[in-house]
């Protein structure tokens, strides 16, 4: 409300989150948006309405900077990181909890000649986990959708996949997945308008 001056209302990312995942896939449950610098799951109800939610704002490990970070220290374009993964046909697991020390795992790795797509189907599995995680925590119900910037990221959509064991719903027709949330705040405005 600070940046625009005319705003009588503020709503939360969750509240926004909720609105727009409902209006695209009615039949969701569960949100994950996973974004450059925070996760946040939400579960909400058979009417849009959140019921509970949770936030990873401590660390970038489990957000898109992770994936960033990672990117520059394999030298690699972060647009090619989740096709890259696909190709991969090892799983290595990865420790670090933190970018820091995930980074220097990720030097370790490539020291040890390990194939680049096989580090980085490892950096996608670890922050497929700790979102996943995030998510037993508010409890797991479907249908889930998975929105945010990552949602664009094929590697890590499949990562998500595989930790769950199910396919979630990504945004392609409506909006793009980095959008919900800002069709959410619209969807909420268009309401207060129309009273």
């Amino acid at each position: 409300m600070d940046a625009i001056k005319f705003a009588d209302t503020n709503i939360t990312t969750i509240t926004a989150d909720a609105r727009g995942t409902y209006f695209i896939f009615p039949s969701v449950r569960t949100i994950v948006d996973i974004g450059a610098e925070e996760g946040r799951v939400v579960k909400i109800d058979e009417h849009g309405k959140v019921k509970d939610f949770g936030i990873n704002e401590k660390c970038a490990a489990g957000a898109g900077a992770f994936i960033e970070a990672m990117s520059r220290a394999l030298e690699v374009e972060i647009e090619e990181m989740g096709e890259l993964s696909l190709k991969s046909t090892k799983q290595i697991p990865m420790n670090a909890q933190c970018t820091i020390f995930a980074e220097s795992e990720v030097v370790s790795l490539i020291h040890q000649k390990t194939k680049k797509e096989d580090i980085i189907r490892a950096v996608h599995d670890a922050i497929a986990d700790r979102n996943t995680s995030m998510l037993r925590q508010i409890g797991i119900e479907k249908d889930i959708s998975l929105i945010g910037g990552m949602a664009k990221n094929i590697g890590f959509v499949d990562a998500m996949n595989r930790n769950l064991g199910f396919d979630l719903l990504v945004p392609k027709d409506v909006v793009a997945p980095e959008y919900v949330s800002a069709l959410g705040a619209a969807l909420i405005a268009q309401d207060k308008i129309r009273g």
